[in-house]
């Protein structure tokens, strides 16, 4: 399952994000998302568990806890919606 941990502060670091749910079961992955032009955390991520049943536990367990001096939320990460307003049609 693909998690969205958002309100993550700033110095907040994948191997970070990773070891905060590595209690929870095996973390396949763990990203904080980067700014690409200023190289700064936009304050969320994302962290895939395998296992389903562990990754409801965590989003219960670690939604609204405190964390590097900011109250996280965690929710199972929705797929983003493509705009078709900008699709390439042509007149």
């Amino acid at each position: 399952m693909n998690i969205y941990v958002s309100n993550l502060g700033f110095s907040v670091q994948d191997a970070d994000l990773k070891r905060l749910f590595t209690e929870f079961g095996t973390v396949d992955s763990a990203k904080v998302i980067i700014d690409r032009e200023t190289g700064q955390s936009l304050g969320f991520g994302f962290v895939q568990l395998s296992n389903d049943t562990a990754a409801l536990k965590a989003i219960q367990v670690l939604d609204g806890k405190l964390i590097a001096g900011r109250t996280i939320e965690v929710n199972e990460a929705r797929e983003k919606k493509r705009d078709r307003s900008h699709s390439s049609r042509r007149s």
